[in-house]
């Protein structure tokens, strides 16, 4: 009699995550346009739908999705809720935005939230700054023990204002064992502010993050995808799609046995080739 075969340890849980400033659903092919085309930031332009359904193709492959200058309903986008649209175009349960500069009603900006899973918790956070206008949304996904905390953030241009910000986001990290911050954080990876938040949270720098701007020639990796050291990080890339002047960046991590269950669903057309749902 054989003995019995040792069963082969569990798979491991992953979640793949995606970030993009989509700059209201406009495009970007070199610098110029920020001149020639700069009507188009104001104004409902033709292509920018197209666009938008172009980026939902791409976002249909991620399970948490943080969306950057994406715009709430105003003149620009022909008054369109582009969170919203792009949940509803990519077949997304879940979705959550966070309004955060407004000119009049000619033009918009917010961040937004794609989700797979509903979020236990949703809250929205104005940051720092001088001028204002920029915002951090705060995600928690499960309880005590068992919950990831995800925080979507637009950073300053400025160094001092982000320094600021950064301080501001790393109180609402710190105490988190599971988070992960992404967004346009519109500074490298070796900069004074991003190394100081890592030091003041279990968040880790990437070793070697994606080129993401500008979108046509990316040479500056300012678009980020933070995980604290309990997450483990299987792939970290820049999607080869320019929407807008960045090019988005996904991630692959893997997540601990007590966020098992916050894992990639199954996939409603896995289910349907296997007969079941």
């Amino acid at each position: 009699m054989n003995p019995p075969t040792a069963a082969a340890p569990p798979a491991p849980t992953q979640l793949r995550l995606l970030s993009c400033n989509i700059l209201a659903g406009g495009s970007m092919r070199r610098y110029r346009d920020y001149v020639t085309r700069g009507l188009h930031h104001v104004l409902p332009a033709a292509g920018k739908r197209a666009n938008l359904d172009g980026l939902a193709r791409v976002c249909a492959e991620f399970d948490v999705v943080a969306l950057q200058e994406a715009d709430p309903g105003s003149l620009r986008s022909g008054f369109l809720n582009q969170t919203q649209y792009l949940a509803e175009a990519a077949g997304f349960p879940f979705w959550s935005h966070q309004p955060n500069r407004r000119v009049s009603r000619i033009a918009s900006s917010s961040n937004g939230l794609l989700a797979r899973r509903q979020p236990d918790e949703v809250l929205s956070y104005p940051l720092p700054g001088r001028i204002p206008g920029r915002g951090a949304l705060w995600v928690r996904f499960g309880h005590g023990d068992q919950e990831l905390v995800v925080v979507i953030a637009h950073l300053s241009l400025g160094q001092q204002a982000r320094m600021r910000q950064l301080d501001f986001l790393a109180e609402l990290i710190s105490t988190h064992p599971h988070a992960v911050l992404m967004g346009d954080l519109n500074t490298t990876a070796q900069s004074p502010e991003l190394r100081r938040f890592c030091e003041r949270t279990l968040l880790a720098l990437p070793g070697d993050p994606p080129l993401t701007f500008p979108s046509w020639r990316p040479n500056r990796a300012i678009d980020h995808i933070l995980v604290s050291h309990g997450l483990i990080v299987d792939d970290l890339w820049a999607v080869p799609h320019p929407v807008s002047d960045h090019l988005p960046i996904a991630a692959t991590i893997r997540l601990p046995e007590p966020l098992s269950a916050l894992g990639s669903p199954p996939r409603l057309d896995v289910l349907a080739a296997e007969g079941g749902a």
